[in-house]
């Protein structure tokens, strides 16, 4: 069983068209316009592999495909979207499209895992707009408070609960410790 090496190169290309520079660089810092277009794009792909999405109180967007024994915890796979102010075309973003292409192979070669996979897009993991770097991860896994991150601002003054909020990725799934497989 083989991936689709083409399929993963022009689906990160086609992402990388969303906040590209005129130097070549990426620039979609976290929560903003980019950082929504570059989600919604992602978030299509992942329900047209079947996947079901849940989105928690940070942004951060979970894919999941169901296993044999849905109780039991997902392996979780991804990594995040945003990226430094000049970033590159495949950091983060790899992590998450690499996630997916090995659910597309799943799903076509009908192979049913024991565990429920996850795809785990994480939210402002950069730094580059709100510190600290892992903001979403951090308050995911309880190291960071959530009202905390909720609080925190950039440059210009904006919350990143209030972009969270402006462009639509704020969820209801509470976002701490849970159980996890891998």
């Amino acid at each position: 069983m083989e991936i689709n090496i083409s399929r993963l190169q022009n689906g990160l290309l086609t992402l990388a068209k969303i906040g590209v520079r005129p130097d070549g660089g990426i620039s979609r810092l976290a929560l903003t316009d980019e950082d929504k277009l570059a989600r919604d794009l992602v978030s299509g792909w992942m329900r047209e592999a079947g996947l079901t999405i849940s989105i928690d109180e940070m942004g951060n967007i979970f894919a999941r495909r169901e296993g044999a024994s849905p109780h039991v915890p997902p392996v979780l796979m991804g990594s995040h979207l945003d990226t430094v102010v000049a970033g590159g075309k495949f950091d983060g973003a790899l992590g998450v499209m690499g996630a997916l292409e090995v659910v597309k192979t799943l799903n076509e070669n009908r192979i049913v895992t024991i565990h429920p996979v996850e795809i785990v897009i994480f939210t402002n993991e950069e730094g580059a707009r709100y510190q600290p770097a892992m903001m979403a991860s951090g308050v995911l896994v309880g190291d960071i408070p959530l009202q905390v991150a909720y609080r925190t601002e950039d440059r210009s003054g904006k919350s990143f609960q209030a972009e969270l909020t402006r462009i639509g990725y704020q969820g209801q799934l509470k976002c701490g410790p849970r159980p996890i497989k891998a």
